[in-house]
């Protein structure tokens, strides 16, 4: 068995998920392409990369196909670099990481390609009609949120305190140029740059999100869920568009390895929940992917979460202890986008670059999906001082 190591993340700019984003003039294929492209001139042979696997949550149209081959042969990595595409719907991109690792990790590959890319401006949620949307007993994402805020019993201040927060930290980061050296500039429709994820929203306030109406009151699907959990006995209605994960455009790509790099990937580990519950699965597979490693959750010093609801990543906070130096600690998908397929991409190379610039050992990068799915891969910092 061998080691796995990340050796080099590039992601794009994060764009809003709408005709008005930054993004939306450019279809997957040429975002993965494009980032396909800047990891050559980092450096990469294609001529060496056994395998490509992209992760997407809506394989239809611009995004069906298998889009990662389709995307290798655009970049012009040749006739003999395969490529494949996932669906672990928002643990997409995460889950690509976790397979191409475990095939690194088992000698089959010795350098490949792993990532995601969701183009939700081009190819909206719930587009592709599959089974469980149409699904009479499946709820809608932020109807599971507020579910799991009532069962917890999170307030609405809570939750916006949460989303206050990530919108602050994110916006630091950028201004420190946390991301710089990861984020691939792209061109904006009318030829300007666009270098920065455009989602954010620094003048965020209590005040401000304090204005804004419940996003998920739905009676019908409210009898749904309490049809499942009639314990709960009402739902409380408290997420609102500013403490939910804001739908972005972008893409992520991560070079992995048996060469030592900047990380190792320690294990990875994949979760299923309650369906209804649903947004619990990430949770549930960091305490597995950490107990699999021996390590307890204080040995954890970054957690990089996806932003699934203020009400997750609370109930986390919670559960396992980490704050806001070491949750999330650039700000996350509540402030800088969830696009779906490459989010869970964009948290293990995040985890990487947190780890490197706070000087820390190990992270964690974990998302849940719909339906009750979470992956969390778990990375531990390459130092010669470790």
């Amino acid at each position: 068995m061998s080691d796995v190591y990340v050796l080099d993340y590039v992601r794009t700019p994060r764009a809003k998920g709408s005709p008005k984003g930054s993004l939306h003039h450019r279809s997957p294929v040429d975002l993965v392409a494009d980032l396909q492209r800047a990891l050559v001139a980092r450096g990469l042979d294609p001529a060496a990369v056994g395998d490509v696997i992209v992760g997407s949550a809506s394989q239809v149209d611009e995004q069906g196909g298998n889009l990662a081959r389709v995307a290798t042969l655009a970049a012009g990595w040749g006739d003999g670099v395969p490529g494949g595409t996932v669906n672990r719907f928002c643990a997409s991109g995460i889950d690509a990481v976790a397979q191409v690792a475990a095939r690194v990790r088992t000698g089959e590959l010795d350098l490949a390609v792993a990532g995601g890319v969701e183009s939700v401006s081009r190819v909206p949620m719930f587009s592709d009609r599959a089974p469980l949307w149409t699904d009479p007993g499946s709820i809608h994402m932020g109807v599971a949120a507020d579910l799991n805020a009532s069962i917890d019993g999170f307030t609405r201040e809570q939750l916006d305190a949460y989303a206050v927060e990530t919108h602050a930290k994110a916006a630091r980061a950028w201004d420190r140029g946390d991301y710089a050296a990861s984020v691939i500039p792209a061109t904006r429709a009318d030829g300007s740059v666009f270098d920065r994820d455009e989602l954010i929203r620094p003048g965020t306030s209590m005040e401000s999100l304090a204005a804004l109406p419940p996003a998920f009151a739905d009676p019908a699907q409210d009898a749904v869920a309490l049809k499942a959990h009639p314990e709960v006995g009402a739902i409380d209605h408290h997420h609102t568009v500013g403490s939910s994960p804001a739908l972005a455009d972008g893409a992520a790509l991560l070079v992995l390895g048996t060469r030592p790099g900047r990380a190792r990937i320690v294990a990875s580990a994949t979760a299923a929940v309650d369906p209804v519950i649903m947004l619990t699965a990430g949770q549930a597979a960091i305490e597995k992917v950490l107990a699999r490693a021996g390590l307890s959750p204080d040995d954890v010093d970054v957690y990089e979460f996806a932003e699934a609801f203020s009400a997750l990543c609370l109930r986390l906070r919670r559960d396992l202890g980490p704050g806001p130096d070491r949750l999330n600690p650039g700000g996350g998908t509540i402030a800088m986008g969830h696009a779906f397929g490459a989010t869970g991409a964009i948290m293990v190379g995040q985890c990487v670059d947190d780890l490197e610039r706070l000087g820390g050992r190990y992270g964690v990068a974990a998302v849940s999906g719909a339906a009750g799915l979470g992956v969390a891969v778990l990375i531990e910092r390459v130092d010669g001082s470790l």
